[in-house]
């Protein structure tokens, strides 16, 4: 005799045996009972949770020799027939295969003629949202009045796809997914029928793996013994399945949560090694992480979450040191990660660096902890004026480096001291100024005159520091990286004859290079960076001793990062 899959073998044949469907149970024996059986009926769910089962069971209810009745008795022809889908007066229909007007059109000459031996005609039609619009039409009007002996029972997966039309003639039950205790405990009961020996952490697993559907479990459930035998292991259940052991599970998320980013590599070095999905990885770390989720929220969680005394009391202990708002950060950057895991070509890299991350965030502050914080410092403000910030000196052009024997320029309010003259050098620097030389002219001038008529050679100047300025001599050296630029002998007679525009006066230049940087006076670049360093300095002094950005440091316990003028704006 063939083999008979344990889907078929363990075919609800009563309304007792339909597992999580309770309602749809009762309601149909209430029908039966009150004899208000209506004509059409549309059983719509998840594949696998007994949608077929529960039209056989209700068609051998009005057909039974004994009946209707709610109990079938099962031996009968009626009932034998049905069971053994040889039913002669119940036609079960694929909608999928026969979805053309034609094929309803049969169906409507079949069903003018009486039961040949049986109380009613029952059509079964499964899948029926693949029926086309044509199809649709052609079956309203029996469907709306059929003859007394004709009851309609339709099953899908998809409502929606329903014209409403059709849906407003049938009495609707939606079947639920079966939870898992419910499964467990009929997958128990299965297997102790069949003498095989496993655990109850193995047929929570099997009974997960479906998803809510009874036939996708006693498929799982057939493909386990097949490879096991009567004796199911732990461990080979997990290979067999390609799940990963709960207890690195556990101990992923115990890792991430105890910020230990080196125990996460060593464990996600595990899930390679025994071969595991590091996407099937993911997605179980997303439903341990969601149950985490759900207890932090809901400390008796009832139907939200299908696990065992044992492992909720596992879940609460891990959950327990943990914000809520980490747990929902960690959810959202898994199922970002599960998906990114679709289409990546280095796997573990992927999961490795997501959770070496995770696993260094700093925890998370809470929203309504930060509130009260800003509240206690709005009190703490409210009565305290507000100092004027101290005075900070702006910046100004570099000060005069080198003297000239004329009237000094007479000093900008804005300006800072200026730096002391360089040393002299031994080749009559202090030598008196030719009659004829410009008045009130300095080496910063020269530079601003050179900006506005030829910018890139003021930018040169800008680096140059001045070693003497005596008219008609004018001694400029630079460092090593700007004195090829400026020895070229074009580029010194622009210089010479922009000189000699800005001091009125025959101007001599002479260009060498700076040995030493630490002896020459700097230039005016190192000038303007000084003066801005020294005013960053101060600008952070003033707002270190501000009494309220003392006191938000205090409340919030932080530290002054960056400090930005509002003269120079806030775009990066």
């Amino acid at each position: 005799m063939s083999y008979l899959v344990l889907a078929r073998k363990w075919r609800p044949q009563r309304f007792e045996d339909l597992v999580g469907q309770e309602h749809v149970s009762q309601t149909l024996k209430n029908a039966i009972t009150a004899d208000r059986v209506h004509h059409a009926f549309l059983f719509t769910g998840a594949r696998g949770v007994g949608k077929t089962s529960a039209a056989r069971i209700f068609a051998k209810a009005l057909n039974c020799q004994e009946g209707p009745t709610t109990e079938p008795c099962g031996v009968c022809p009626s009932c034998v027939e049905i069971t053994a889908s040889q039913g002669i007066d119940v036609f079960e229909i694929d909608g999928a295969s026969n979805t053309g007007v034609d094929d309803i059109r049969e169906l409507r000459e079949n069903i003018r003629y009486l039961p040949s031996q049986s109380r009613y005609k029952l059509f079964i039609i499964d899948e029926v949202h693949m029926l086309s619009i044509n199809a649709f039409n052609a079956l309203l009007k029996t469907l709306e009045e059929p003859p007394e002996h004709a009851k309609f029972i339709f099953a899908t997966t998809e409502p929606h796809k329903i014209p409403i039309t059709i849906l407003s003639r049938c009495q609707r039950f939606d079947f639920r997914k079966i939870g898992l205790l419910p499964l467990q405990e009929r997958l128990r009961y299965i297997v102790d029928q069949e003498g095989v020996q496993i655990s109850d952490v193995g047929l929570a697993m099997i009974a997960r793996s479906g998803g809510g559907s009874m036939r996708d479990a006693l498929s799982t459930l057939d493909q386990v013994i097949a490879f096991c035998g009567e004796q199911v292991a732990d461990d080979s259940l997990q290979g067999l399945l390609g799940l990963v052991s709960r207890r690195i599970l556990l101990d992923s998320i115990e890792a991430i949560l105890e910020r230990d980013a080196q125990r996460v590599l060593a464990l996600v070095q595990k899930v390679d090694e025994h071969g595991h999905s590091f996407r099937q990885f993911c997605q179980q770390l997303v439903e341990l992480v969601r149950a985490l989720v759900i207890l932090k929220v809901a400390a008796q969680p009832g139907e939200l979450l299908d696990y065992s005394g044992n492992e909720l009391q596992e879940l609460r202990e891990l959950a327990e040191p943990a914000s809520l708002d980490d747990l929902q950060r960690l959810l959202s950057l898994l199922i970002r990660t599960e998906a990114d895991l679709a289409l990546s070509n280095y796997p573990r890299l992927t999961m490795e660096m997501v959770l070496v991350k995770l696993a260094s965030l700093p925890a998370g502050t809470d929203v309504a902890a930060l509130v009260r914080k800003l509240e206690a410092l709005e009190r703490r403000l409210a009565g305290a004026p507000l100092p004027a910030p101290a005075p900070v000196a702006a910046p100004v052009a570099a000060p005069v480096a080198a003297p000239v024997a004329v009237t000094p320029a007479p000093p900008r309010p804005d300006a800072e001291p200026p730096l002391p003259p360089p040393e002299p050098e031994p080749e009559g620097k202090k030598s008196e100024v030719p009659p004829g030389a410009a008045s009130e002219k300095d080496w910063a001038g020269l530079v601003e005159f050179v900006n506005r008529r030829r910018r890139p050679i003021g930018s040169v100047l800008e680096h140059g520091r001045i070693l003497l300025l005596q008219l008609p001599r004018l001694k400029i050296g630079f460092p090593e990286k700007f004195y090829n630029l400026a020895a070229d002998s074009d580029l010194q007679q622009t210089i010479e004859d922009l000189a000699n525009d800005y001091f009125a006066a025959p101007v001599k230049l002479e260009v060498t290079r700076v040995e030493d940087e630490q002896s020459a006076p700097p230039s005016l670049h190192e000038e303007r960076e000084k003066l801005e360093t020294d005013r960053q300095k101060k600008l952070k002094e003033s707002a270190e001793q501000h009494p309220m950005i003392r006191s938000a440091v205090e409340i919030f316990g932080g530290a002054i990062e960056e400090i930005r003028p509002i003269d120079k704006g806030f775009v990066e």
